[in-house]
């Protein structure tokens, strides 16, 4: 199978990228940039097996020549604006990468739908925190629940879905949409929780002084990127067109309880504690998702555990 991946050079399209190649795909990864230049996690054997594309989502010729010289059976779109305070400083580069971005793929996924030569699955990947502020008694949240994203990079992820869902419902192309809740593993960048605690645990085991700081103690919902990306191929093959899936695993952390957990496998110790620069006044206190849908329509299962990937990271620290 000829697969097309946007955002192909970032953290989850390159474990994508890997799971392709492992099952014998044919892998286009697009991004921005003439030449590959995303973090190091496919090797260069691996590389070598994948077609880099040039690809800016907010250029709609760019787009369209992408989409013809991949002709994928398969387009998996990651591209967009990932880290939230990114898109709190620049919302309309934002909602210009996250949601019109989306409108050119699919246009373009449609023009050659309409002259027979293209007709392939556009998996549309969002995020849990389209579903904004619920109370903890809700927890975990179905895909009825209701939407009510309250920053720039929820709200445009949230117009991607509608946009992606609208352009099924009118041409009957065969779309599906998640949204997937916090995943990590090795390569995620250390501006990210679970990797930001492990590396200032090594620098505590190295003899760096002081705490192990965080900001809100928050729950979340955390699955393995392996497992993430397993999740993403099965709702490719077997997911429902004009659907939207939680990528989610159903059980809920503390930022308390994960940073423990960290200085734990870490085999450290430090006192955890609370700096007031790095608390967010407007951050959600509970946010877990269901996987019943997920699993029911695809058999998938995660394979992994919030201690896996603290064991991934940490001894990914160390090589």
């Amino acid at each position: 199978m000829r697969v097309l991946v946007t955002g192909g050079g970032g953290f989850v399209g390159q474990w994508l990228a890997r799971a392709l190649l492992e099952r014998g795909d044919n892998v286009d990864l697009a991004g921005l940039g003439a030449t590959f230049t995303g973090p190091s996690i496919l090797d260069d054997a691996e590389r070598r097996c994948t077609r880099w594309l040039e690809l800016d989502v907010r250029n709609a010729e760019q787009v369209d020549d992408v989409v013809e010289r991949s002709a994928p059976e398969l387009i998996v779109h990651l591209a967009g604006v990932s880290y939230p305070p990114d898109a709190e400083r620049s919302p309309e580069t934002t909602y210009d990468v996250n949601t019109t971005g989306a409108v050119r793929l699919l246009s373009a996924v449609e023009r050659r739908r309409v002259a027979g030569t293209l007709d392939p699955t556009v998996l549309v990947v969002g995020t849990g925190t389209q579903y904004g502020l619920h109370d903890s008694s809700e927890m975990p949240l179905g895909e009825t629940a209701e939407q009510r994203p309250a920053w720039t990079y929820a709200a445009s992820k949230a117009a991607q879905e509608t946009v992606a869902l609208a352009a099924q419902r009118a041409t009957g192309a065969r779309v599906i949409c998640t949204r997937s809740f916090n995943h990590s593993g090795v390569g995620h960048g250390e501006q990210y929780l679970l990797p930001s605690l492990v590396a200032r645990a090594r620098r505590i085991e190295r003899g760096e002084p002081g705490p192990l700081v965080i900001g809100n103690d928050v729950v979340r919902d955390y699955l393995h990127v392996a497992d993430v990306v397993e999740a993403y191929l099965a709702l490719a093959a077997l997911g429902r067109s004009g659907e939207t899936y939680n990528v989610a695993s159903g059980r809920g952390l503390s930022t308390k309880q994960l940073a423990a957990d960290v200085l734990l496998r870490a085999g450290v110790r430090a006192d955890i504690t609370t700096a007031s620069a790095l608390v967010r006044r407007s951050d959600i206190p509970t946010l877990i998702g269901s996987p019943a849908k997920l699993m029911r329509d695809t058999g998938w299962a995660p394979r992994h555990t919030h201690a896996d990937i603290i064991d991934d990271l940490l001894n990914a620290a160390t090589d």
